[in-house]
C-alpha cells in the first residue's frame, strides 16, 4: 500500500507506484511519476516534469526538479528523469534541462548521492556513481559509471568525468578527467590510476596491467597528446584482456571538447 502522511500535498495527477511512501509536508507535483518502493522524506519539493524509478530513498529536504538555474530558460517542459535503486540524501538539488541540450537531466541507477549535492541542468550522471557531500555539477556535465567525486568538489559546466574515476576532496574540476585516472587539487592535477578502486570492481591483474602501461604513455613519458594515443593502439598487443579498457579511454580523449586533465 501506498503511504501519504496527512500533512504531504500531492497533486491529484502525480503517479504514484505501489508502496511509495511520502513523507511529513512533502509537496509532489502534477507532472512527477515515482516508482514502487521509493521513499520521499519529510519536506521535500518535487515538481517539474520528473519521472523517479524504483526502490529509491529520498531523503528529508531535497529539491528535485525545479526549473533549471538557466537565465536562457523560458518555461519549457524539460525533463528530471531517475532510475532506480538511488540513495539520495539531505539538501539535495537536481535540475531538469534545457532546450539547449537535450531537454533532460539523467541519474542513472544504484548511486550514492550524500548531502547538499547540486546536479544542474542537463547533467548526466551513470550508474554506481558516488557524489560525496556538497560535490556540485555545473550545467552539461557527465559522469561515467562508478566514478567517486569527494566532498566539496565543483565540476565545471560541460566537462565530462569518466568512468571509474577518483575525484579528490575540494577539488576543481574544469577539463575532462580521462577513465581510470586519480585526480584532486586547485589546479587539478592527475595523481595517479584509481587502481584500489579497479581492484574492488574486479579488474584483473592483466588488465590493470595493460592500463597502467596506457597511463605511462599519457603521464609519464613526456609525449604528446597525439603520440600517446598512437602509442596506445599498440597496448592491446601485450595486453589483450585489457583491449576494451583501452578503447574506453582512448575514445573518450578524442572526444574531449575541453581538452583533458594532464
Amino acid at each position: 500500500m501506498t503511504t501519504i502522511h496527512t500533512t504531504a500535498i500531492v497533486d491529484p495527477a502525480a503517479q504514484l507506484g505501489p508502496s511509495v511512501v511520502i513523507g511529513p509536508y512533502a509537496i509532489i507535483g502534477p507532472h512527477v511519476s515515482i516508482g514502487a518502493r521509493t521513499s520521499v522524506g519529510a519536506h521535500c519539493v518535487i515538481e517539474g516534469h520528473t519521472r523517479i524509478g524504483e526502490d529509491n530513498r529520498i531523503f528529508q529536504f531535497s529539491s528535485l526538479g525545479a526549473a533549471p538555474q538557466d537565465k536562457k530558460y523560458a518555461g519549457e517542459p524539460t525533463r528530471l528523469e531517475i532510475g532506480h535503486r538511488n540513495t539520495i540524501r539531505e539538501f539535495c538539488t537536481f535540475n531538469t534541462g534545457t532546450v539547449q541540450d537535450s531537454a533532460v537531466t539523467r541519474i542513472g541507477d544504484d548511486n550514492w548521492i550524500m548531502a547538499y549535492v547540486h546536479i544542474a541542468h542537463d547533467c548526466v550522471v551513470g550508474n554506481q556513481t558516488i557524489l560525496a557531500n556538497n560535490a556540485t555539477l555545473a550545467g552539461h556535465v557527465h559522469v561515467g559509471d562508478q566514478a567517486i567525486i569527494g566532498g566539496l568538489t565543483g565540476v565545471h559546466q560541460f566537462c565530462r568525468i569518466g568512468a571509474h574515476v577518483m575525484a579528490g576532496f575540494a577539488s576543481r574540476i574544469a577539463q575532462d578527467v580521462p577513465p581510470f585516472m586519480m585526480v584532486d587539487g586547485n589546479p587539478l592535477t592527475v595523481r595517479g590510476l584509481n587502481l584500489e578502486g579497479l581492484r574492488r570492481r574486479g579488474f584483473s591483474a592483466q588488465r590493470i596491467a595493460g592500463i597502467k602501461q596506457a597511463h605511462r604513455l599519457l603521464y609519464r613519458q613526456g609525449l604528446t597528446l597525439e603520440a600517446a594515443l598512437s602509442a596506445m593502439d599498440e597496448v592491446p598487443h601485450s595486453h589483450p584482456e585489457a583491449e576494451g579498457d583501452i578503447a574506453l579511454l582512448r575514445d573518450f580523449i578524442v572526444a574531449s571538447q575541453r581538452g583533458i586533465a594532464r
